[in-house]
């Protein structure tokens, strides 16, 4: 990709009204806009209008779209058409946009011809021509007779029109599994148009698939950094666009759909390594987690080690686990997380870039300056070098005795549902943490969509919700938790319970399948149920686990112990938990939570 690519957005991947999109795309850095016709019909301003206000906001429009359903039909159909194109034209002029998108057709009236359908394309580019235009066509992968862009591309090359090349859409292109090394076969100067848009793999209708769970590049399966190499390869020298159908992208608040769309082409013009910007820092692991309120930590062994030089913050620490507990904010949340990176100040860079500016933070005198982003949700992000940060902290001098807690394993966020995917690709191109899967469970009140970021030494869990409707809904709607590592989870619930800490129990039903479903030693088994304690294994390695109640209006602990490779974050259990956290909160008496 070139720094000096043109970057632009289809008024279709944003919600609200064109002023709404134009207004979000100027302000997220666009240079340009597709204009998707129903949006323009259902604007009171004249195209000239809409082209003034435009160029006020810095946008230039760089296509109009779509024009469907034109070649290969009888004569009648084609003068029909053509009057169609004309009014388009006219349209088009006094936008002052000079290309169109005429997608391959999928009317019943449409012939299997393609000499036909070059006849016709080349006397709509002849027309396109005379006006300054040109004609961008496209195959679109539910096409009737038209749905590869090597099809497409036989198509134009045959009508032999200066002012007819091919548009080249990702999603047509490889939800099909089409191979795009052929794209470098395309002569630059005929690639009219370049649309880009991400997916997750869905075994599903392509029309379906295409017009609700297209995403930004970045958030889904598509290898789009291979894919816009060889549509570069080839020569193309126009804008950088995205055409993204999402139905939760056109619900959302469009200029921060807007952001989540630019910083996904910064992402892609990294990873083309072709954006000066420093590398992804892969954080080495958690320098701390910051909890807002009372937590709860000395029933789980944790020591107040220090306080905070200016500010009602306490520093507890069990074994590597450094916890900050913060007097100000939203009681019972996680306020903050503290990354370890190389540098800092080049942590920063990248973020800014990538859209993710330091927030501003009041620094007493001497203390460390550290920088804090914001990510999606909300949660504050300190990027921290060795341990500068805790000479800002003073000694307690308080000791006691630990309970088996070594360290942090991982943190668990639960992001609005609209803002899931967009979290996903902050982490990793601001942080370098990769993707896991995409997984899907039953929770007693509903789906839970779940993913896994992780990178060097953290590890994070995003979860959403997918739907949550009136008060039929756990109380405790935005749940958070950190993880924390133990060389024996046994041992260490054990030692817990004997020191007053509220441990989540467990269905006895739960261990029964247990039993049966794993094979593992009945002994085993009756040492996990008397401590509550959950297991999961795949074919790296085994986990166990178990859980607090909550220590304040949402957040809860988890300790975890990894045996060999295992990689997951025991997904399967998660409804068990759920339930279990459920009836605590609805018990009776002075321990209920939430």
């Amino acid at each position: 990709m070139r720094p000096d690519a043109r970057t632009a957005i289809a008024t279709v991947c944003l919600s609200g009204t064109l002023e709404d999109k134009l207004t979000a795309a100027a302000e997220a850095g666009f240079d340009g806009i597709e204009i998707f016709e129903n949006d323009l019909l259902a604007d009171r301003r004249s195209p000239a209008e809409i082209r003034k206000r435009c160029a006020d906001l810095g946008l230039g429009i760089d296509l109009y779209q779509p024009f469907r359903d034109f070649e290969a039909v009888p004569p009648d159909v084609l003068a029909a058409n053509l009057r169609r194109a004309s009014h388009k034209f006219d349209v088009m002029a006094e936008l002052g946009v000079d290309t169109v998108l005429v997608c391959s057709s999928v009317s019943p009236d449409a012939i299997d011809d393609d000499d036909l359908a070059a006849e016709q394309l080349h006397l709509l580019a002849t027309r396109a021509a005379e006006r300054g235009l040109r004609i961008a066509y496209e195959a679109l992968a539910w096409g009737r007779y038209v749905n590869g862009y090597e099809h497409a591309w036989r198509i134009v090359r045959r009508a032999a029109h200066p002012s007819l090349g091919v548009c080249l859409d990702s999603f047509h292109i490889l939800s099909k599994g089409d191979d795009p090394r052929a794209i470098r076969a395309i002569p630059g100067e005929k690639i009219f148009f370049l649309q880009l848009a991400d997916a997750p793999t869905l075994p599903m209708d392509v029309l379906q698939w295409s017009r609700h769970h297209r995403l930004f590049p970045g958030q889904g399966d598509f290898d789009l950094t291979t894919f816009t190499r060889n549509v570069l390869d080839a020569g193309y020298r126009g804008p950088l666009s995205l055409e993204v159908f999402n139905d939760v992208f056109r619900q959302s608040d469009p200029h921060r759909a807007a952001v989540d769309a630019m910083r996904s082409l910064l992402s892609l013009q990294d990873s083309l390594r072709q954006l000066d910007v420093p590398a992804a820092p892969v954080p080495a692991g958690y320098a701390f987690a910051e909890v807002v309120g009372e937590s709860g930590l000395a029933l789980l062994g944790f020591t107040r080690e220090a306080v905070h030089r200016s500010k009602p913050v306490e520093l507890w620490t069990q074994g590597d686990a450094r916890v900050l507990v913060n007097a100000e904010g939203e009681p019972g949340a996680i306020g903050a997380l503290g990354l370890s990176v190389p540098d800092p100040a080049a942590a920063a860079r990248r973020a800014e870039v990538m859209l993710a500016p330091p927030l501003s933070r009041e620094t007493g005198p001497g203390e460390a300056p550290l920088t804090a982003i914001a990510a999606p949700d909300g949660t504050q992000i300190f990027l921290c070098a060795d341990d500068d940060w805790l000479g800002d902290f003073v000694p307690t001098g308080e000791s006691g005795p630990q309970a088996g807690i070594t360290g942090i394993d991982h943190v668990a966020l639960t992001q609005p549902f609209d803002n899931f995917d967009e979290a996903g690709l902050f982490y990793r191109s601001v942080l370098g943490l990769q993707p896991g899967a995409t997984a899907e469970f039953a929770a007693p009140f509903g789906l839970v969509r779940g993913r896994g970021v992780s990178g060097g030494g953290v590890r994070l869990t995003l979860d959403a919700a997918l739907v949550r409707r009136g008060g039929w809904a756990p109380a405790v709607e935005e749940p958070q938790h950190i993880a924390f590592t133990c060389a024996d989870a046994v041992e260490c619930a054990k030692a817990l319970r004997q020191r007053g800490a509220r441990l989540l129990d467990i269905p006895g039903n739960y261990y029964d399948d247990l039993l049966a479903r794993t094979g593992l030693p009945a002994g085993r088994v009756s040492a996990l149920r008397e401590q509550s304690v959950l297991y999961d294994r795949d074919e790296r390695g085994e986990y166990l686990h178990f859980y607090t109640e909550l220590a304040g209006a949402r957040v809860f602990f988890e300790v975890v112990q990894r045996i060999g490779d295992y990689r997951g974050f025991g997904v399967v259990n998660a409804p068990v938990r759920m339930a279990a956290h459920h009836a605590v909160r609805n018990r009776p008496g002075p321990s209920r939570r939430g």
